[in-house]
């Protein structure tokens, strides 16, 4: 993408943490921003804090549930036609021994984590293909390339969201849409409050949004496929792929990436 000047950029999950912060930064470059939240008054808020530097629009929808993601995207033509820029980034995390956590909650993680992002996507793709300058963003997080006890079915919903993106990068690219990109972000634990109670691995230090936000705004206008922060995180896939199963696991351990979630409290019972 050349420039964020003028564009306008949907970012689901908006009302606080990374969606928050992206959302400045977009708001910085130019950006006209819609901003997708469950959480009514706290999107109201950061759509407040954010109105006199950008043109900001504000829907409240539950995308856990796919049949209110047809009618947001007729709301947002609505209110001034197709997109150029789709952030994926709403999400939930519910750590624990997975025995321990309902199984409900477990299908509600992969509900939003992935088919909701899925489903984002179908919806809002064939505006970016239409234009002349679309960029897709999808949250993943950097237990995309690692196991994470204690967090089962986020890691893995996360893994799909990498391979998702992948797929749909080769293939916009197979099809010729070389002027849509796609950047999966895979950033370690970042301090929303999602992740109270997890502890950073060994050597690193828990992310802030807004760090996550500056990288993603960077790799956007440079075409990047992938964010991996911080160098852990981009090393993670090599070291996988060099040391045997146990030796590489071992090695994370004394990381202490094995126990990290072992504390997570999140933001609380709710």
């Amino acid at each position: 993408m050349k420039t964020l000047r003028d564009k306008r950029a949907l970012v689901t999950g908006a009302a606080a943490g990374i969606g928050r912060a992206i959302a400045a930064r977009f708001a910085a470059e130019g950006a006209e921003l819609l901003l997708v939240d469950v959480n009514g008054p706290a999107l109201a808020e950061t759509a407040a804090a954010l109105a006199g530097g950008a043109r900001v629009r504000t829907y409240v929808v539950d995308l856990v549930d796919p049949s209110r993601i047809l009618g947001l995207r007729e709301a947002v033509h609505a209110d001034g036609g197709p997109i150029d820029v789709l952030v994926n980034n709403a999400g939930i995390v519910f750590g624990g021994a997975f025995l321990d956590v309902p199984l409900e909650r477990h299908f509600t993680t992969y509900r939003l984590n992935v088919e909701s992002l899925v489903a984002m996507t179908h919806a809002f793709l064939p505006d970016l293909l239409a234009g002349s300058d679309g960029h897709v963003v999808n949250i993943g997080s950097a237990s995309a390339f690692i196991g994470l006890p204690f967090g089962a079915t986020y890691a893995s919903s996360k893994w799909a969201v990498v391979g998702f993106s992948e797929s749909l990068a080769l293939e916009l690219a197979l099809q010729g849409h070389r002027h849509v990109h796609v950047t999966c972000v895979c950033p370690s634990y970042v301090a929303t409050g999602l992740f109270a109670g997890a502890r950073a691995p060994r050597l690193t230090r828990m992310l802030t949004p807004e760090r996550v936000a500056a990288l993603t705004v960077r790799a956007v206008l440079a075409n990047r496929p992938f964010v991996k922060t911080p160098w852990l995180v981009a090393l993670t896939p090599a070291l996988k792929g060099l040391l045997p199963f146990r030796t590489f696991y071992r090695l994370a351990a004394w990381l202490g990436v094995n126990t990290s979630m072992m504390h997570w409290r999140g933001r609380g019972p709710a």
